[in-house]
């Protein structure tokens, strides 16, 4: 166990020391000093790693945690156009999809026939949607599967329900708590710095309406996740800003389950592509990617127990060398996943458990299922196991892929002002 940077390298930059030293006395780092972190190199740099590594034993052990659910993006169409989104596509487009209820619902069957505990429900803003759409999606799910967890609908889709309802986020939250909501995703924060928004995501919803519905669905009792996107405009004082007010929010209400850093994936974003802003990046690098997750555990770590990495975003290998740079949760199975894979990212749809077990062991982990709050279903601790229902699936082309669902004519966007 670590207990003083000092006595292990005695030539390490003294400020580094003096906030790692911090850090592992369990007191709170500033985003000052979590910038400083940001800007090592060297032994420096393997010492924050170390140390974040160490904060994560102390915090939930040597069990990494894994979900079983799949995702359901319903529609791409949307009336935002944000610069980083490849997955949207706007009413008039031929790619536009929308799947109806019974689709929705039949995804979500079959998910749970195979393991799934929870499903993932997120999607674009079609233009003229009725009110009630995500209410109904919900009722329609646990009617069917009442014990099914409904992790669904961001922020930016809270907002917009409320809109299309003419009621208030206070009011729709209660309703959507109603129809079976048991989380919300803490997507559609990317940064919460409102010039930076304006800049990648005009008409996005706004930082200060994103923590409006955030404490709001706290308040009465919905957990939610957080996260942030990376490496794009964004400076690293941006980034330590983003989780300072994260962790401020958490101190308040106590709501975030987790927290997950996602890397911008930039192939396909057409802000990328089009060279919209003077100096994007492709994305963090390796380094960058590590310091990431390893400034979020020390910051976070008096807060908000979990970490979680994408492997999705990331790939298998590097999300082994995450967990051990103070993440401890591999996130989900997924199933189906169309956002990252329309923006270009190559690490594919579904990861089995049994693959997301043998990449834990691999690194002298425990694998454990849990659930969407992080309850432990079941620790392997023994390396001889039975499969699993969803690691039995040798043809995954049953699941379908988003470059097959945008060209199946019977899913194809009807606009409503054609009608």
């Amino acid at each position: 166990m670590i207990r003083n940077i000092d006595a292990i390298f005695r030539d390490t930059d003294p400020i580094v020391s003096e906030i790692l030293n911090k850090a592992l006395s369990e007191k709170e780092v500033s985003a000052k000093e979590g910038l400083e972190l940001y800007n090592t190199s060297g032994i420096e740099f393997h010492l924050v790693g170390m140390v974040a590594d160490e904060l994560r034993k102390r915090r939930v052990g040597n069990v990494v945690s894994y979900v079983v659910n799949r995702n359901i993006n319903f529609t791409n169409v949307c009336i935002k156009q944000c610069g980083f989104c490849a997955f949207s596509r706007d009413f008039r487009e031929e790619e536009g999809y929308f799947l109806p209820t019974e689709e929705i619902v039949r995804r979500a069957k079959e998910a749970h026939q195979l393991g799934a505990t929870e499903v993932c429900i997120q999607a674009g803003l079609p233009p003229d949607m009725e009110g009630d759409v995500y209410e109904n999606i919900c009722r329609e799910i646990k009617k069917e599967i009442p014990d099914i967890h409904i992790h669904g609908f961001s922020p930016e889709e809270i907002l917009y329900g409320a809109t299309r309802s003419g009621v208030s986020i206070e009011e729709f939250l209660k309703r959507m708590k109603e129809a079976g909501v048991d989380t919300l995703p803490g997507t559609s924060a990317e940064i919460l710095d409102q010039r930076l928004r304006d800049k990648i995501s005009p008409g996005r919803i706004s930082v200060k309406d994103w923590e409006r519905v955030i404490k709001n669905a706290h308040k009465i009792g919905i957990n939610t996740t957080s996260t942030m996107m990376f490496g794009h405009l964004e400076s690293h004082e941006d980034r330590v800003k983003h989780i300072e007010k994260l962790r401020e929010i958490q101190k308040e209400t106590k709501g975030f389950t987790e927290f997950v850093p996602l890397n911008f994936i930039h192939t396909e974003a057409p802000m990328y592509k089009h060279q919209l802003h003077e100096g994007i990046r492709q994305g963090g690098s390796g380094n960058d990617v590590l310091l990431t997750h390893a400034i979020a555990r020390i910051m976070l770590n008096n807060y908000i127990d979990n970490i979680q990495m994408s492997w999705v975003k990331e790939g298998q290998k590097m999300s082994q060398l995450l967990l051990m740079w103070g993440a401890n949760d591999f996130g989900g199975t997924l199933i189906n996943e169309s956002i990252s894979t329309s923006a270009g990212s190559e690490h594919g749809q579904l990861l089995r458990p049994k693959e997301i077990r043998r990449m834990v062991r691999e690194i002298n982990r425990v694998p454990a299922e849990r659930n969407t709050k992080y309850k432990i279903i079941k620790k392997f601790e023994d390396s001889d196991e039975s499969e699993d229902k969803l690691d039995k699936i040798t043809n995954t082309t049953q699941f379908g892929s988003y470059v097959e669902l945008i060209k199946i004519n019977k899913f194809n966007y009807q606009n409503p002002r054609r009608k």
